[in-house]
């Protein structure tokens, strides 16, 4: 990139802090020759967060291709293991790449819905079988030689066609299996409303239905615990539907994760408008897309990122909470290039929000946008993550 940023940091996360001090004594002093580039045109910033600062985003369940396959399947480095998939993959099939470098297909439809994304499969097979039946009328030696050429071509189109039938199907099942829709209907409202009695009464409806994963209890009751942390009565009704998950079968070790993800994130930790509550804009904010409506209501959460740097786009980023090292003479210019790492790993919610603003970006002009992190999270690693971190404190205490 060529580029010397300014550094700002999340005030609240002394690993944020950590981090931003480490970049800035390396550009700025051990190593400024390195760092010396010709001023280029617009401000670029550096901007280090924490993940425990948006603890919902990684909780939520995903309906996108990247976010669904990495949630339901794992997908690690842009590996799959189709191999896992018993009964569902072809002999040849094995690890698969999914890659936007590498896949067409997947490149146009990773941020695709789930019914978007049906459609594209069955138009990808449709195009095959057309394909297919093209090279079954084989009259001629120069029609045989044609096909000779193109085998190649027609036996790679086949592994990749094959390749998402495979993983759609698997997408599917896990959804019908875990009734991964009435949750996550649910794992929205929690998300983006507010109203604490009829969310508890859902939530104690959908805790005693047999039928949904244990999994996908524990993160509602979570996100039960954290959109009402500070509300009169929160306490005890999160203690009820603990007490009954806890009676149906419910681990010790996961109950716990609750008060973990409370400790490690909750609201007194937190610097960022989780829930859209702090102030009379934010709440306005929230009203007026709530009367608007939702194209997609298993989509309709917006990640704690977009609305930081929406702020930064426009200058209102605080200085109190998102502190500049070095001068802050420049942070009343507003950046065109901004690098966000995640302290904690981000997510593919992320990676598709900040895909848009690049998009948008690219049609209207503004900042652009490149998202790294220590990981890329599911809801599986970061409950997994957090029950490392209560461990940690614990080992720690003794």
């Amino acid at each position: 990139m060529k580029r010397r940023p300014l550094i700002r940091y999340q005030r609240s996360s002394d690993n944020s802090r950590s981090i931003a001090l480490d970049m800035w004594r390396l550009m700025y002093e051990q190593e400024s020759s390195l760092f010396d580039f010709r001023r280029s045109n617009g401000m670029t910033v550096l901007l280090v967060l924490d993940r425990l600062d948006d603890p919902v985003t990684p909780l939520l369940t995903q309906w996108t291709y990247q976010a669904m396959v990495h949630e339901l399947i794992g997908l690690h480095h842009h590996r799959l293991d189709l191999r896992s998939l018993t009964g569902r993959a072809s002999k040849d099939q094995g690890e698969v790449v999914l890659s936007p470098l590498q896949d067409p297909f997947y490149s146009q439809h990773m941020y695709d819905n789930y019914g978007d994304l049906g459609l594209a499969v069955k138009g990808l097979v449709d195009d095959f079988q057309v394909a297919s039946k093209s090279n079954t009328n084989i009259s001629s030696i120069e029609e045989m030689q044609r096909f000779v050429e193109n085998y190649p071509e027609f036996r790679s189109k086949s592994g990749h066609v094959s390749k998402h039938v495979t993983v759609l199907s698997e997408l599917n099942k896990t959804i019908t299996q875990r009734c991964l829709m009435a949750a996550s209907a649910q794992e929205q409202e929690l998300a983006c409303s507010s109203n604490m009695t009829a969310h508890h009464m859902e939530l104690t409806a959908l805790l005693n239905d047999p039928k949904m994963h244990e999994d996908e209890k524990l993160r509602l009751v979570i996100l039960f615990a954290l959109r009402y942390e500070q509300e009169v009565g929160g306490a005890r009704l999160r203690d009820q539907l603990l007490n009954l998950l806890g009676g149906l079968g419910c681990s010790k070790s996961k109950l716990a994760t609750v008060v973990g993800v409370l400790q490690a994130a909750g609201a007194e930790t937190r610097t960022g408008d989780l829930f859209g509550t702090k102030t009379f804009s934010a709440r306005a904010s929230k009203m007026v897309s709530s009367l608007k409506g939702v194209d997609n209501v298993y989509t309709q959460h917006q990640p704690l990122l977009s609305q930081t740097l929406e702020n930064l786009a426009k200058g209102k980023l605080k200085e109190a909470d998102y502190p500049t090292l070095g001068t802050a003479m420049q942070t009343r210019e507003r950046p065109l290039e901004v690098v966000v790492f995640l302290v904690g790993g981000t997510t593919y919610e992320e990676a598709r929000a900040v895909a848009q603003l690049n998009l948008q970006a690219a049609r209207e002009g503004g900042m652009r946008v490149t998202l790294g992190g220590t990981m890329v999270h599911n809801s599986k690693s970061f409950l997994d993550h957090i029950s490392e971190r209560m461990k940690a404190m614990e080992d720690h205490r003794y």
